[in-house]
């Protein structure tokens, strides 16, 4: 007799028993096709974990039967705008990229008023050579985080630690955090500014022309949440100009094409979006894809359902 299970659940090529050690029992796992032709139907699917090519999962999605629950392990949703299927639960993995992006945003934010990628720079060179400035402390500098969610408390609770001053901007104003309608008044009061935006079309493009000339001159703007919420080009011309200097993990196209004036801009820090990429990241991913499944099983309420794109 075939056994039977109370919840199915399809993950992309490459989990292994490792990650799927803390899944509850009379969890059926199957793994999503990504080679070949596929059958008119793949069978039962309560659970899917989405992360294979966008053209494969067009191919997927309408041959899961009974889908209920799509769980993401990122944090960003945006790469399945209009993929989920009507009465499909969407949740994304909120709390698990927390410490790796919030400690690059640290890491940036020191190396850049340290001037260490110009350091790099001179040791490549052996050159023995001092910064043209003093450089700015992290304490009592005050930064402005724009998109206070999860990530957000944890970079302002490192940068408290620093001794900095810390206003979080979310898009509706809460017990200390600011509304997004007050960034005009505080953009020009801030030396660094820190976007961990995701990418809707309500934050697309957020971060023009218009942000950057309100920021303060000098200041430091730091990407760490999706590339299209920032106008390139706009970036690029304020730091070509010596308006701002930037620290960007995300870009808009990525990768960023080798001949992009970004790669030489003095003042410019880019890595190729790995901030949240850290060696416990996998861990918690699927720690949080066991306790969805087991709150699935359960009949509890789900955590982090995506509302509007959050």
């Amino acid at each position: 007799m075939a056994a039977h299970h109370d919840a199915v659940l399809w993950v992309p090529p490459g989990t292994t028993a490792e990650h799927l050690a803390g899944m509850p029992p009379r969890v059926a796992v199957r793994e999503i096709p990504v080679e070949g032709e596929l059958p008119e139907t793949l069978g039962r699917a309560d659970v899917l974990i989405p992360h294979v090519s966008r053209r494969r999962l067009r191919d997927v999605l309408p041959r899961l039967d009974g889908l209920s629950v799509i769980q993401t392990l990122s944090a960003g949703v945006d790469f399945l705008d209009g993929m989920v299927p009507a009465g499909v639960t969407l949740c994304d993995a909120a709390g698990v990229h927390d410490v790796g992006v919030s400690e690059w945003v640290l890491a940036a934010i020191l190396a850049m008023q340290r001037d260490i990628p110009l350091y790099a720079r001179h040791q490549q060179n052996a050159e023995w050579k001092g910064a043209p400035r003093f450089a700015p402390e992290v304490e009592g500098s005050r930064v402005l985080v724009v998109g206070h969610g999860s990530i957000g408390r944890a970079v302002e609770h490192r940068l408290r630690a620093f001794g900095a001053e810390v206003t979080g901007i979310a898009r509706r104003a809460r017990d200390g955090v600011h509304g997004v309608a007050e960034l005009d008044t505080l953009l020009p009061e801030a030396d660094i500014v820190v976007v961990l935006l995701p990418l809707t079309a309500e934050t697309r493009g957020m971060v023009g022309a218009g942000f950057i000339e309100r920021m303060k001159p000098g200041a430091l703007l730091v990407n760490a949440g999706r590339g299209a919420v920032a106008d390139t080009q706009a970036i690029t011309d304020a730091v070509l100009a010596g308006r701002i200097r930037a620290a960007l993990d995300v870009v808009d196209p990525e990768p960023l094409p080798a001949e992009h004036p970004l790669w030489g801009a003095p003042g410019v820090l880019i890595t190729p979006h790995v901030a949240g990429v850290s060696a416990r990241m996998i861990e918690r991913g699927w720690a949080l894809v066991a306790d969805q499944m087991r709150r699935h099983l359960a009949g509890e309420p789900l955590l982090n359902v995506v509302s509007e794109g959050y």
